[in-house]
């Protein structure tokens, strides 16, 4: 399972990169694995505003439906178009071309609640014990 540096993370296993206020946000891999074959995706649309904590979307596998929750606060400033044809790609390239939302955020300060790649793998660990 990957899990890369440089990214924060959410208890709800989203990842977040960050290039100056905006956030691109997706689910980890974990997440994608957990979840199986991702067969749909909705997500919100450009200028939306999203608040940290709440869903801003939903993610359905064949196994189960799952809310996407908001690891900042701020406006969808770009969604990924590609989604919604081949919700695949998630489970493909999780950190890469899977990517779901970019967001201007409110408050950098958001990212402080968020978990480091160590902290997120960690957190796994326990979940297994």
């Amino acid at each position: 399972m990957e899990i890369p540096r440089g990214l924060k993370y959410s208890k709800e296993h989203e990842w977040v990169a960050t290039e100056d206020s905006v956030a691109t946000v997706g689910i980890t891999d974990h997440a994608q694995d957990q979840l199986g074959e991702i067969v749909y995706i909705e997500l919100p649309a450009v200028g939306d505003k999203i608040s940290k904590d709440d869903p801003f979307g939903v993610v359905e596998s064949v196994k189960a439906v799952s809310d996407i929750y908001a690891p900042v606060s701020g406006t969808v400033v770009e969604v990924n178009e590609d989604l919604p044809e081949s919700p695949e790609t998630v489970n493909e390239d999780p950190y890469g071309d899977g990517w779901l939302i970019k967001v201007e955020m409110n408050d950098p300060a958001d990212l402080e609640d968020l978990m480091d790649g160590e902290e997120y793998e960690e957190m796994l660990a326990r979940e297994k014990e």
